[in-house]
């Protein structure tokens, strides 16, 4: 599937639900902070290598996938609401970022790139 094809698909699956109603930049963007709060909440008492294994637990494998499922939905929806195409905005942030970043300052460091010098 596509992330146009999926737009289409919950695009749908609001309109089937007279939902779009509730479907403004407002919610939507609220709904995304929320899923994304449900996401974090997997993780948050969870030592880094507890983190990196979280996959091998099956209940919380299914509860990360739900959440991430969740989180991509509303962004599809809040993009195909506001017309933003996500594959050029990444792709434009994706350069913005390798220019605020250059490799022989960033690489191996977690430092904001106001702080890299150079």
């Amino acid at each position: 599937m596509t992330l146009s094809s999926l737009q289409r698909a919950l695009a749908h699956f609001a309109a089937e639900r007279d939902w779009e109603q509730f479907h403004t930049p407002k919610n939507l963007a609220m709904a995304l902070a929320g899923e994304s709060g449900e996401l974090l909440e997997v993780f948050q008492w969870l030592t880094p290598e507890q983190s990196s294994q979280v996959m091998q637990d099956e209940a919380r494998a299914v509860q990360v996938r739900e959440e991430m499922a969740d989180v991509l939905a509303y962004l599809l929806r809040l993009s195909d609401v506001l017309d933003v195409d996500l594959e050029q905005a990444l792709a434009e942030k994706i350069e913005k970022n390798r220019c605020k970043y250059p490799v022989h300052l960033a690489r191996g460091k977690a430092d904001k790139y106001t702080q890299l010098g150079g």
